[in-house]
């Protein structure tokens, strides 16, 4: 039986390796093109390997345009969202999983069905909306349509990780002393850290590669998030693709910072999630 597993690796991983070669081939190319001179993008045929690394491009889309500006915009849109859709996930998840209601399953199933609706849809009634509010071309209403769109999601998935910790675990704060609230901050919280990550990690990314809501909602140059910032590289009769892809390359980059830092805060909440258990 080994024998057979063990062979059957050698066909597994000729089959694993060719899928991440796939995978990350539009990454190559972007790294890539990012480091060239505009001629030799559109040199045919093409080479795959700079043969002028031109680290100028970086240079030149940080001077010549707001590319500062751009990762100030989605950097407060991504973080409020964030704080916006902890605020209100947190209470609402713990109250799905430990408080019993009527009709408790089907308004979990509505909070999936509200997700599977396409932000498309809404788009013309939310913007009369946000227009209603004086919040057009502002920030905030980036951060409150991103909160309430991903707030469905974060619900789900925290709640089914509270339901997986043992109320033991708060009966007993309880019997120490703690009121509701302490024992969900000081103990419920920690040990649900990984799932409090695994939040923080989906709505920060969604808010920050959001673009279909900036398009809508802002018209400042100065306001633009870095998505509707890449179009400035983007010109009636032609693509600046050195530029584009040197701007994508650094837009990247805050996002696997990201989960970087927090993958050690990931490990650290999952073992600690399983002693205390």
């Amino acid at each position: 039986m080994k024998a057979v597993v063990s062979r059957g690796k050698y066909f597994i991983y000729p089959i694993v390796v060719f899928l991440l070669l796939i995978l990350l081939f539009p990454f190559f190319v972007m790294v890539s093109t990012a480091f060239k001179p505009l001629e030799e993008v559109y040199a045919n045929p093409p080479h795959w390997i700079p043969r002028e690394v031109r680290l100028q491009n970086f240079v030149d889309i940080w001077s010549k345009y707001p590319l500062g500006a751009y990762f100030r915009n989605s950097f407060i849109i991504a973080a409020g969202t964030t704080l916006l859709n902890m605020a209100l996930c947190i209470p609402a998840a713990y109250a799905a999983a430990r408080i019993n209601f009527r009709s408790k399953s089907l308004v979990m199933y509505l909070f999936l069905v509200v997700q599977m609706f396409s932000p498309v849809i809404v788009i013309i009634s939310l913007f009369k909306i946000i227009s209603s509010l004086g919040l057009l071309d502002n920030l905030f209403a980036l951060v409150l349509t991103n909160g309430v769109f991903t707030l469905a999601f974060s619900i789900w998935l925290l709640s089914g990780y509270f339901r997986s910790i043992p109320k033991e675990i708060e009966e007993a704060s309880l019997i120490d002393g703690c009121s509701r609230l302490q024992s969900v901050v000081r103990v419920l919280l920690p040990v649900a850290m990984p799932g409090l990550v695994t939040t923080i990690i989906y709505t920060f990314i969604t808010a920050w590669n959001e673009f279909m809501f900036a398009l809508t909602f802002i018209t400042s140059m100065e306001k633009r998030p870095l998505t509707l910032g890449l179009y400035n590289f983007i010109g009636r009769w032609t693509v600046q693709w050195h530029y584009l892809m040197a701007a994508a390359l650094l837009a990247l980059l805050p996002v696997v910072f990201l989960f970087l830092f927090i993958e050690k805060e990931l490990v650290q909440g999952l073992a600690g999630g399983a002693i205390k258990g």
